[in-house]
């Protein structure tokens, strides 16, 4: 597995493991499978963890810290704080203050069983509060060695440069994929001007660009994304092209959509490092792959004329969804 580096000096996996889908918003939990896919990654060289203190109400972070304390191993663990939300509520409040950064944090590195919480996001951005009061309380929590590193989630590039100004920021991660590219007309050019990494997540568009999806019927009893309007049933007819153009070129690259579509992420640039989420082996094995899948210019060129081409349909969250984002 190749190694990148984001930020300053948090190098790590050229691709890291989004977790959420262990604990939540895809059906349901497989503690023990979710294990076995934690085991293989660190076999296959994935070093970089993905969580949130939200992820499950807290199970997320439970289950990786439980698995930690049992396999010896050296990992970086990234995880969130911000969004407020009750167990089984999809309906959320932001909290982005110092005192409840301080409270989460200590949360989070109990459940995690770390003492150090490797890169530390703000989930979602608090229009009312200023990034610098946020920024602010963060930077204590470095300064007393709780968090190593800082970084932001769903950030406006005038947000990110703010945030910036006060405490030096590691990473970006918001969406990016081949159906979402919103990120390379202002947030992208940031982070690179300023030596920001940026961690991709859906970087197969939840699923939808591996064309493993076609209706309401493929998705498992508690899967939320039937729930979102671009898997609505009109949608999902429209973006379906989407899916299918990459799929016609992964075929001739010899790979699946899901490898192509993360090698054209891995190939924009050494300061990317996308988080695929999955909780099942087959998945894990076939997304590490990608990162050995070399794109020359002329294939990721057509890649992107063939996707680009295609509107999206659908938003990506319900406006629920949506608080935070872009903020």
């Amino acid at each position: 597995m190749q190694r990148r580096t984001l930020g300053k000096d948090l190098t790590v996996s050229a691709m890291g493991l989004g977790c959420m889908g262990m604990s939540e918003f895809y059906g349901p939990r497989h503690d023990d499978e979710s294990r076995r896919v934690l085991a293989r990654a660190i076999e296959l060289g994935v070093d970089f963890l993905d969580t949130a203190d939200m992820y499950g109400s807290h199970h997320n972070e439970t289950l990786i810290g439980d698995f930690l304390s049992r396999q010896r191993t050296e990992v970086k663990i990234a995880t969130k704080f911000g969004i407020v939300r009750k167990p089984g509520e999809y309906r959320r409040s932001l909290d982005n203050s110092a005192g409840y950064a301080r409270e989460a944090c200590e949360g989070s590195l109990r459940r995690l069983g770390v003492e150090r919480i490797d890169l530390y996001y703000v989930h979602r951005i608090d229009p009312e509060r200023p990034i610098e009061e946020t920024i602010d309380g963060l930077a204590r929590l470095v300064e007393e060695g709780k968090v190593a590193r800082i970084g932001l989630c769903e950030v406006s590039a005038e947000t990110l440069r703010r945030a910036h100004a006060v405490h030096p920021i590691s990473a970006v991660q918001t969406e990016y994929s081949l159906w979402t590219r919103d990120v390379e007309a202002a947030v992208l050019p940031t982070c690179r001007e300023l030596g920001i990494g940026f961690v991709p997540y859906s970087p197969l568009g939840r699923g939808f660009l591996t064309g493993r999806y076609r209706n309401e019927s493929d998705f498992e009893e508690g899967d939320f994304r039937p729930g979102l309007p671009r898997f609505a049933p009109e949608a999902m007819d429209a973006n379906r092209r989407i899916a299918e153009a990459i799929a016609v070129l992964a075929a001739e690259k010899g790979c699946t959509p899901a490898q192509l579509s993360l090698a054209w992420l891995l190939a924009q640039g050494d300061d990317i490092v996308p988080i695929p989420g999955t909780k099942r082996l087959r998945y894990l094995e076939e997304n590490v792959a990608a990162a050995d899948l070399r794109l020359t210019p002329d294939e990721c060129h057509r890649l992107e004329a063939a996707t680009a081409r295609l509107p999206v349909t659908g938003e990506r969250y319900t406006a629920e969804g949506m608080k935070g984002v872009n903020a």
